[in-house]
């Protein structure tokens, strides 16, 4: 069986007038994303697109939402084999390629998620579960590239 779950969002953008001495050929990349009950976030385009450096853009948000359902996918996998995790940290990388013509997408992700549980004896299966967690991940079945890992576990 198959269930169905709508997620929506709404985006605001708006053109920045135009002074007389205004010379630039590119409008402003800043815009909101406004979803229902939640804080709006503020979103551009990454800096070497000219977009605002301060603001979140869509590749971090991409990369991030990967690695975020890569974490509770994989806290589940470990609930199910009766590993108790202690903490996961990621520093995850994404990999844009562009070409001449403008075009580009996200080529490759590595997570680097570092692990501490609280058996040491559980360490190997803790590690191995970051395949099945990437099997059940929404995102990464969503996406069009590969998703490597690159786990380290530890014990306390």
């Amino acid at each position: 069986m198959v269930f169905k779950h709508l997620f929506k969002v709404a985006l605001n953008w708006i053109s920045k007038e135009k002074t007389a001495q205004s010379t630039s050929k590119f409008y402003s990349k800043s815009h909101t994303i406004s979803i229902q009950g939640k804080t709006d976030l503020n979103i551009s385009a990454a800096k070497a697109f000219k977009g605002d450096p301060a603001l979140y853009n869509p590749e971090d948000l991409l990369l991030s939402s990967l690695t975020s359902c890569h974490m509770m996918s994989y806290l589940y996998c470990c609930k199910l084999n009766n590993i108790e995790v202690i903490s996961y940290t990621d520093d995850a990388e994404a990999t844009l390629e562009v070409n001449d013509d403008g075009s580009g997408r996200i080529v490759e992700v590595m997570l680097h998620p570092k692990v501490i549980i609280s058996n040491p004896t559980q360490i190997e299966l803790a590690i191995s579960l970051h395949k099945k967690a990437n099997e059940l991940c929404f995102i990464a079945n969503s996406c069009n590239f590969p998703v490597f890992h690159s786990p380290i576990c530890e014990s306390n």
